[in-house]
């Protein structure tokens, strides 16, 4: 089933949503905790922040949520930047749910692989996406231990739906409901003649990044896509996780390739780096169509390959980027999240 919100239709379904939800996140005190957990590989430790609704310690397993991060930038500062006082982990976890971020290693605040300090060119790409699905793992039975719980559900983000549909579809009995925002899918276009020889990893400019998130939105919808200072906010909370960043002018952010290289050698070149096949839990695939990175054609043969997922829904969200998630639509994003995560199971004909 695929749906298409229009954003003329819902601006005051939406305006009033984010009222009540709002207030909702302001009545309710939440607390926050950040951790560090060991990986197993000597020197390297995962960043996990935690939000919940203070004084509450059980939750059920479809009460909790992971996230993880895209190819680029580190979790916290997109799902926990505040839009207008709030963040998307706080709206959820207003809603009473015990709601988790990881970032995998060489991202954010967790470690960093020493390739890292070294020239880029000294080494291989580093940190591809089965590593980051371990690191994923490492996460999710810390939250399961912590918990008390058998399975939660999870979600990633552009490379991050990868990360999370390796993760789920070699660890079904661990995963509640599967969130796929953006997902990668083989690509149609043709690869490079002749793809770049990569380094451990790159160097990304705040600049590139606004040329990169506004590629493909109308030059007249430009100007009200992103609320007022949400950009600068954004940018300098990300580069401020990467402290190398501050000692080149312009700042410039230090990602790892390995995603790079796993394009390189399967969504470009025709073949899939997992089986989306073997996933057995419902699955929500969210998307936006000004999405230039991962257009919609990706999403809409990704959710062709759901055979064994006891139901599946797509929604794209009009007038949003691959970044709908911080922009003027980001509470239809919530909506139809939060929806998914809390609906019942559907009802077949005969129930």
């Amino acid at each position: 089933m695929t749906t298409r919100l229009s954003w003329l239709a819902l601006t005051c379904l939406a305006g009033a949503m984010f009222a009540g939800v709002s207030a909702q996140a302001k009545a309710l005190k939440l607390t926050t905790t950040d951790t560090m957990i060991p990986t197993g590989d000597a020197g390297i430790q995962l960043f996990v922040r935690n939000k919940h609704p203070a004084g509450q310690t059980k939750f059920a397993a479809d009460k909790i949520l992971l996230y993880v991060h895209g190819a680029t930038y580190p979790s916290e500062t997109a799902f926990d930047l505040p839009i207008e006082g709030k963040s998307m982990m706080d709206l959820i976890a207003a809603r009473g749910y015990d709601v988790y971020l990881v970032d995998v290693r060489g991202y954010g605040r967790s470690s960093r692989p020493p390739e890292m300090s070294q020239p880029a060119s000294a080494n291989k790409p580093i940190v591809q996406t089965r590593v980051a699905a371990k690191d994923f793992g490492t996460a999710v039975d810390y939250i399961l231990k912590k918990r008390g719980v058998s399975k939660i559900n999870v979600m990633g983000w552009s490379w991050g739906t990868s990360t999370v549909g390796l993760y789920t579809s070699e660890n079904n009995a661990k995963v509640n409901r599967l969130v796929l925002y953006a997902p990668q899918w083989i690509r149609t276009e043709p690869p490079p003649t002749n793809p770049p020889q990569l380094g451990a990893y790159r160097l990304v400019s705040k600049d590139s990044a606004k040329e990169r998130w506004l590629k493909g939105v109308p030059e007249n919808k430009k100007a009200d896509l992103i609320p007022p200072g949400v950009f600068d906010a954004w940018a300098n909370t990300t580069w401020a996780t990467d402290p190398d960043a501050a000692t080149k002018n312009p700042g410039m952010l230090r990602a790892p390739n390995g995603v790079v290289e796993d394009t390189q050698l399967y969504w470009g070149a025709g073949k899939a780096l997992y089986d989306p096949g073997k996933i057995t839990v419902p699955t929500f695939i969210l998307h936006a169509e000004w999405d230039a990175d991962l257009p919609s054609y990706l999403a809409q043969n990704y959710v062709k390959q759901l055979k064994n997922a006891p139901y599946w829904r797509m929604v794209e969200i009009s007038e949003g980027t691959h970044t709908v998630m911080m922009e003027k639509n980001r509470m239809q994003f919530f909506r139809e999240l939060i929806g998914f995560l809390s609906e019942e199971k559907p009802l077949a004909l005969n129930d």
